[in-house]
């Protein structure tokens, strides 16, 4: 097939100029990223020849070389992996659509410290493209085992690649760096030099478990040299284990250049014996709530790569735990599908939900700076196991936090809301909405805060669900601000029953007449115990939906019918009692029910709402207006 030249998509370009005049403060990234590549690629085929006897393949001296030409200024590494057909290496290396290209390019301009724009060249898979900030050209030379026929694919990062087939390549891949001249503005240094690339892979790589050989370069006897130690960190003991040592397997499994909030090691002995070496990451990934988001723990068996991403091991709500899962008695041959159903992976999934679950509470108290920023990046995750995961979720309760009325700066434990809670009160009052400042402006806090009633203020999307799935903490219930009546001591501004039940008398003409008028928009409309300030709020039923919930289940594509509301009139208002005047003395029909819809689509408004009729209810407000002035 003769040579091709494409054009590189514009987005695969913009990050190209970007690694050409690399932004970067550390150039020596792309060695790591390299290796990492490599020593992926060796995984892959030593499980390929595990699963396919017929897979015609030698495994018997994988590993990963770097071949240093001084002369000729170029860097090659190159691995005897698993390799590329010509297919793969279009779509993997030709494009980059499929590495969240517009979220890196967006993160990185975000981003204001190098470190930060350092851990964005692994964290969105463009590790191959780093290769540019060093090098003027990279040439990739590849063949897939079991193939017979290679690929050629070469590029200068000008907006096009070239790609051909060649009859003679080495199975694996081997990519080789055109290095920039070594006097280059900003080129710290030369990764010519022998003693720089086994720096390099002294710190970022020395984990890595296939040996990583230099060859070439000054000071070489022509000997190849073995770089690595090739220990597996989880299987030394722990007091020969370095924190940076543990940081680096990190970056190498989370692809993030940032180092871990927290490590976490586990060792089961007994009938059924596994290793664990679990990693909190210090920040959420871009993709963490999309649904093509990867998540798992790397699954080994007796030191043999099994598989990335192993879901099995993890619930869904600790997809962000990234780390390493050593098993001694599963089978080498295991997939997947055998995985869902195996008893011991159940065993381990428990285990490690429980210690990872202690492991947050722990730091509550002994480390609450690294709580308060895990809770920050991950909260909204941890709390979809109060839905999902029932035998846990005291434990997941007992390490959850949330905004308060108590506090504007500290959040608050569940405990410690009941601890403060006032005599007599039997529920834990919260309230959910977008934002903290919309939940305080709310009608329906009013009542709440002139009695010092403390309120949990709930802003994610999964609070509508998980307060339902819970229900009630230590016998006192969850209950809604929003929802349901509220009569916080049996009194409503020191009436008493006998004041209360004249009120009602004198409202209930025009209550029963509203909620016939209104009928298509509310259930009811009824006196309100919760308003202090506000004129008017609507609110639900006890046991109905949310609005927020409705437009939730609506965006999963469930058929939600609309629950009518409750509407709710403050008779202490001054514009209420005016409405109830002109109602009981007859006046202008016309004027009294204008007044009624405004007092609905006003509450409406209050509550993040928004109008059933938006031109009628602006008519409304402009002839009210014009009759003012």
């Amino acid at each position: 097939m003769p040579t091709e030249t494409f054009e590189f998509q514009v987005e695969a370009r913009q990050l190209l100029q970007l690694m050409i005049h690399s932004v970067y403060s550390n150039k020596d990234v792309f060695l790591r990223e390299l290796v990492s590549n490599a020593s992926d690629a060796l995984d892959k085929l030593r499980l390929a020849a595990l699963r396919d006897d017929t897979l015609d393949v030698d495994v018997t001296d994988l590993h990963i070389e770097l071949d240093i030409d001084e002369e000729a200024r170029t860097l090659t590494v190159r691995d005897n992996g698993i390799g590329m057909s010509y297919d793969e290496v279009t779509r993997l290396i030709g494009t980059i659509a499929n590495s969240g290209t517009a979220a890196f390019l967006k993160e990185l301009r975000e981003s204001q410290d190098g470190d930060g724009t350092d851990g964005l060249i692994g964290q969105f898979g463009v590790g191959f493209y780093s290769g540019f900030m060093v090098a003027d050209e990279v040439t990739l030379v590849t063949r897939r085992a079991g193939e017979t026929r290679g690929t050629r694919w070469s590029s200068r990062g000008e907006g096009t690649y070239t790609l051909e087939t060649v009859d003679e390549a080495p199975q694996g891949t081997a990519v080789t760096l055109h290095l920039k001249p070594a006097d280059t503005e900003n080129q710290l240094h030369d990764y010519t030099s022998a003693w720089k690339v086994k720096e390099i892979v002294k710190r970022y790589s020395d984990f890595i478990t296939w040996p990583i050989r230099l060859v070439g370069g000054t000071g070489g006897d022509g000997e190849a040299e073995t770089l690595n130690s090739m220990k597996a960190l989880w299987a030394r003991p722990r007091d020969e284990v370095s924190d940076d040592e543990y940081h680096e397997l990190y970056k190498h499994l989370g692809h993030d250049w940032r180092e871990p909030l927290e490590t976490i090691r586990l060792q089961a002995e007994g009938t059924f014996e596994y290793q664990a070496l679990l990693f909190v990451p210090s920040h959420a990934p871009h993709d963490l709530f999309t649904q093509g988001h990867r998540r798992g723990v790397q699954l080994y068996v007796k030191r043999v790569f099994i598989m990335d991403d192993c879901e099995e091991l993890l619930p869904p709500y600790l997809r962000f735990v990234k780390g390493v899962v050593d098993a001694q008695d599963l089978s080498l041959n295991v997939s997947r599908e055998i995985l869902q159903q195996d008893r011991h992976i159940r065993m381990i999934q428990r285990r490690l939900t429980k210690k990872v679950l202690s492991t947050v509470k722990d730091m509550m108290t002994s480390a609450p700076d690294r709580y308060a920023t895990l809770w920050r990046e991950f909260g909204a995750v941890l709390k979809e196991g109060l839905v999902t995961d029932s035998e846990n979720r005291d434990a997941i309760l007992a390490v959850s936090s949330f905004a308060t009325t108590h506090d504007a700066e500290e959040p608050t434990t569940l405990k410690q809301y009941v601890e403060r809670m006032k005599d007599g009160q039997d529920a834990v009052y919260y309230m959910t909405g977008e934002s903290r400042q919309a939940m305080e402006a709310s009608p329906h806090m009013e009542a709440f805060r002139a009695k010092g009633v403390e309120v949990l203020l709930l802003t994610d999307p999964v609070d509508e669900v998980w307060v339902d799935a819970v229900g009630e903490y230590e016998g006192k219930r969850l209950r809604s601000v929003a929802k349901g009546e509220v009569d916080l001591d049996g009194d409503r501004d020191g009436q008493t029953d006998a004041e209360k039940e004249q009120q009602g008398e004198e409202y209930a003409g025009l209550l029963g007449w509203m909620t016939e008028h209104l009928g298509e928009d509310v259930k009811e409309v009824r006196l309100s115990s919760r308003l202090t300030v506000s004129p008017a709020c609507v609110v639900s039923d006890a046991d109905d939906l949310t609005p927020a919930l409705e437009n939730m289940y609506r965006a999963m594509g469930q058929e939600v019918p609309r629950a009518k509301r409750i509407l709710e009139l403050n008779p202490e208002h001054q514009l209420v009692k005016a409405l109830n005047r002109a109602y009981t003395e007859r006046e202008d029909r016309t004027e009294v029910t204008e007044t009624a819809e405004l007092l609905h689509t006003l509450a409406v408004l209050a509550e993040g709402g928004r109008p059933q009729e938006p031109a009628r209810f602006v008519k409304l407000v402009a002839d009210r207006l014009e009759r003012t002035l």
